[in-house]
């Protein structure tokens, strides 16, 4: 996979690019925490930033598949780090609730959305191969990875340095990188234009039209639960105990429990479908979420948070999998960033309940979030599992396609489940 032509051009800026969004929800709620003195009202703020992401991310996704992602991503990258710049400023001058969360807006709705831009550029060097699904799992542990770096170093910075460092290194990261990634336009997918050619009639497709991906977008926001929920309650919880510095370690801990599962997802060849294995590692992450309110020691808090994040790569690496079957090559990225946006509404709205439970009930109180939102969503994918087989039998439920070296098509059955 890694032999691709072009590929190390944008896996490298992306990876940098990339690494601001693990960093942005826990720099805003540990610089409004230091401010206001409240987790509720940062869980606020944090959650308004990642409402108007979900709720843009998609747009931005259209967009870049209509007129290029180097389009969408330079203007990005700078209303970025102006808006995150004006909440900084805004936080430390105790500027009041409402203009808090005004310049949250923005923040949240500017977030370049460099995995789905990544994920979208694998999917139209490798389409119709049988190395997409490790090119999903690459990318789950690539972000992943980003999960274990990006939390430990804003943390870091924010309790060894300034309460705001976390969010300064937020925005630089993302300026940079973001404008290195926007500078590799060889490599990004075929622009669709105006006119583009998704249904009869040159009509676009819009990914949300297709009732698979509604599904996964309720399966997303049940794991994006999880990682709002564990963000506000680890957080909580070390504060607690005295020992914030050690919060950072906890969730990277979590985050590298995913990348593990997604390196063993990349390298082992699956005997089950990418339906079945979703299904069954979102059964294992409601079970192990279950259990986390009841503990209180970092030790085992730890541990099950590095089983929790064993869980959660199985579900969100087959999720992304099962879209290049459900979705046409034309409104990819704005599936994926559906799907991102969907773990940003549903991080957002774990970090605003979480937090309120974690001001009046304590941290464990939090850990009930996960929980809640984990077995929402696997009721939801268990009741309407048939909608995520992609019409007719396509890859990946159906065909994978690999060309051979005479230009034909060559195709062998995977099974669905």
């Amino acid at each position: 996979m890694l032999r691709t032509p072009g590929a190390w051009t944008f896996l490298l800026p992306g990876f940098v690019a990339r690494q601001p969004f693990a960093m942005l929800t826990i720099g805003i709620i540990l610089l409004l925490q230091d401010t206001t003195g409240s987790y509720g009202s940062a869980g606020a703020v944090a959650a308004t930033a990642g409402v108007s992401m979900a709720l843009c991310a998609p747009q931005s996704g259209r967009l870049a598949d209509r007129f290029g992602q180097r389009a969408v991503l330079l203007p990005g990258a700078v209303v970025h780090t102006a808006s995150v710049s004006a909440l900084i400023a805004l936080a430390l001058a105790d500027a009041p609730m409402w203009a808090l969360l005004a310049a949250a807006v923005p923040t949240g709705a500017s977030v370049p959305q460099i995995g789905p831009m990544v994920r979208a550029r694998w999917a139209a060097r490798l389409d119709g191969s049988p190395l997409m699904p490790t090119a999903a799992a690459f990318e789950s542990v690539t972000d992943e990875f980003t999960f274990v770096v990006g939390p430990v170093l804003a943390t870091a910075l924010c309790t060894q340095v300034h309460p705001a460092a976390g969010l300064v290194a937020e925005a630089a990261l993302t300026l940079v990188g973001g404008l290195l990634f926007a500078a590799q336009h060889r490599t990004q997918p075929p622009v669709t234009g105006r006119g583009a050619a998704g249904t009869p009639g040159g009509a676009r497709t819009s990914a949300l039209s297709v009732p698979g991906v509604r599904v996964l977008i309720v399966a997303f926001l049940g794991i994006g639960s999880v990682f709002g929920g564990m963000q506000v309650s680890l957080t909580a919880f070390t504060e607690e105990i005295g020992n914030p510095g050690v919060n950072g370690v906890l969730y990277g801990i979590f985050a590298a429990g995913n990348m593990l599962a997604g390196v063993a997802c990349g390298v082992v060849a699956a005997k089950n479908g990418p339906l079945r294995r979703m299904i069954l590692g979102y059964l294992g992450l409601a079970l192990s979420v279950s259990l986390l309110w009841s503990l209180h020691s970092v030790i085992l808090l730890g541990a099950l948070g590095l089983l929790v994040g064993l869980f959660i790569a199985p579900a969100l690496i087959s999720g992304y999998t099962l879209v290049d079957g459900l979705v046409p090559a034309s409104a990819r990225t704005e599936a994926f960033t559906w799907l991102t946006g969907a773990v940003a509404l549903g991080q957002a709205a774990a970090v605003t309940v979480a937090g309120r439970l974690a001001d009046t009930q304590g941290a464990s109180a939090g850990f009930l979030v996960p929980l809640g939102g984990t077995v929402l969503a696997l009721a939801t994918l268990l009741t309407l599992r048939g909608r995520l087989a992609p019409a007719g039998g396509g890859h990946p439920g159906g065909l994978i396609a690999a060309r051979g070296t005479s230009g034909k098509d060559h195709r062998s059955p995977v099974p669905v489940d």
